[in-house]
């Protein structure tokens, strides 16, 4: 009986992964896509304990309980703006389940097949590179370890060696299973996935969460093989494609190649320094909240583009009274989403759904470039290198070629920033400088505040 309810049921917790990632594809269905994924992974855990026939259900529920009470605070306790970090380490920790699960099957069973043997070897290799790699991303977006690339002479080349030696350390390991050399493999792996993120910049962190959480993925499916579990081979594969999916469309929003993000280095401390020449020729013009009130009240179109800013002000509850303000008076709201905008995929999505402004207000960048030339006032909220016009015509630009949201096409672009500092690929902006722009100094949630008090 229990060789047929088993399969049953992982066949259940299949479904319901992939019903969850269907609804995960969108912003209006993310909550119950999300809530799917997890009773499917509850399916899968309970076929499981079935199909080991573990006697010794308390630790495993008092697990459960530890684990949940930990994501219940961190969900409560970290703010949008730790957001990215929270993924890394998230995604650590899947690389670092499937490292441990490998290597204790190994110790377990000692002698493998082939193919198995290999599978855990990859298990261990991706796992590895996952959790070391994740732990530096998570420092470079926490700012205890700087954001810029860390790179040294062949580097690349040393990258290759240590490849090649977990190669021929896991060949020397499948002619002599209980060797150390399992060790070096795991040593080698963790050294790789350090050493692999330090030279990626902070511009493009979006990229790198994307594709650590993909590597997540295909670790767990790897340890499925390993471990000859169904749910976990499924759960890990889509998991694994999905993040390249993912790592492509960023990586087309920056018009960049993958190859590009990993190996070119952009956003180097030379790099900016070197970019960084203000013309003294050039102007700008700064206005205070009061004094834009006017210019918002007859306009028709308003769109407003969320940046990295909007969410270290914590503006978007802000934002979202401005918008039902302005709708109040027949303006018609709108906002620009471009697809790297903020520092992991989806970040401005989730966190202006944490404000409940409407899903149908959210339109991407091929949806709302077309409209900014009918558009009165755009409304960019800490938001840089996206609209930074430079991307269309500057060829010696490190952005050149990156599809941008077009806000300098608008009547008039009023920029919320705290100060004339860069964004991540630490470049001027030439928008700001445009007779269109006018630019507010302050506090984005002050500032939109100001601006509603005003308008009330």
């Amino acid at each position: 009986m229990q060789d047929l309810v088993i399969p049953i049921i992982y066949l259940f917790s299949a479904v319901f992964f992939i019903l969850g990632l269907r609804q995960l594809s969108h912003p209006r269905t993310a909550l119950k896509g999300n809530r799917t994924a997890s009773i499917g992974m509850l399916l899968a855990i309970v076929a499981t304990l079935l199909n080991n026939q573990i006697l010794d259900f308390q630790s495993i529920f008092i697990a459960i309980l530890i684990g949940s009470a930990i994501g219940a605070i961190l969900a409560k306790q970290v703010e949008m703006t730790s957001m990215p970090q929270l993924v890394a380490l998230f995604n650590g920790l899947g690389g670092a389940a499937s490292l441990l699960v490998a290597t204790a099957e190994f110790y377990r069973v000692g002698a493998f097949p082939i193919f198995i043997f290999f599978t855990i070897v990859l298990s261990i290799l991706i796992g590895s590179v996952t959790f070391s790699g994740s732990f530096i991303a998570f420092l470079k977006l926490q700012g205890i370890m700087k954001g810029a690339p860390i790179q040294f002479k062949g580097q690349h080349a040393f990258n290759g060696l240590l490849v090649v030696l977990v190669i021929i350390s896991s060949i020397y390991g499948l002619l002599n299973p209980f060797s150390s050399m399992f060790l070096i493999i795991i040593g080698v792996s963790l050294l790789l996935g350090i050493l692999f993120v330090l030279p990626i910049g902070g511009a493009d962190m979006p990229v790198v969460i994307s594709l650590l959480n993909s590597f997540s993925g295909l670790a767990a499916c790897a340890t499925g093989f390993v471990i000859q579990n169904d749910a976990l081979i499924i759960s890990g594969s889509l998991v694994g494609a999905s993040g390249i999916i993912l790592t492509d469309i960023m990586c087309k929003g920056m018009n960049r190649t993958i190859w590009n993000v990993l190996f070119a280095g952009v956003g180097s401390t030379n790099a900016i320094t070197d970019n960084l020449q203000v013309d003294p020729m050039k102007s700008i013009k700064s206005y205070e909240p009061e004094d834009t009130v006017v210019i918002f009240e007859n306009a028709k179109q308003v769109v407003i583009v969320p940046g990295y800013g909007l969410a270290v002000a914590q503006a978007q509850h802000m934002v979202h009274e401005l918008q039902k303000l302005l709708e109040g008076k027949g303006v018609v709201v709108k906002y620009a989403i471009h697809p790297v905008a903020g520092r992991m995929p989806g970040h401005m999505n989730v966190l202006l759904a944490e404000a409940n402004i409407p899903y149908d207000s959210l339109y991407d960048l091929d949806q709302i470039n077309p409209e900014f030339e009918e558009t009165d006032v755009t409304l960019v909220i800490g938001a840089n290198d996206v609209v930074n016009p430079a991307a269309r015509h500057d060829t010696n630009s490190p952005i050149f070629g990156m599809p941008i949201l077009d806000v300098d096409k608008s009547q008039t672009v009023f920029v919320l920033k705290r100060t004339m500092n860069p964004g991540f690929a630490g470049i001027e902006n030439e928008l700001f400088y445009k007779d269109n722009t006018i630019m507010i100094f302050g506090d984005a949630k002050d500032t939109v505040s100001k601006l509603v008090s005003e308008l009330k």
